[in-house]
């Protein structure tokens, strides 16, 4: 597995979900749980994670949507 995204924005992390599901590239959200830690302010970025053979598919879906990867 390998980061794509990190983001504090849920909607971001949702979005790029959903375009990477529409490509039939699997991604896996991380940190998700991390609310609890943090009071539910949303401090702590979250992480969405490709497998490495997708991560060059998964780049290029998300810069032609203009989602910043934020790493």
């Amino acid at each position: 597995m390998k980061e794509l995204l990190r983001s504090t924005d849920p909607t971001i992390i949702a979005f790029a979900t959903a375009l990477l599901q529409g490509e039939d590239i699997d991604c896996f959200e991380m940190d998700v749980n991390m609310s609890i830690l943090e009071g539910g302010i949303g401090i702590f970025p979250r992480r969405l994670m490709v497998r490495t053979d997708d991560h060059f598919a998964a780049t290029r879906v998300l810069t032609d949507n203009d989602i910043p990867l934020g790493l």
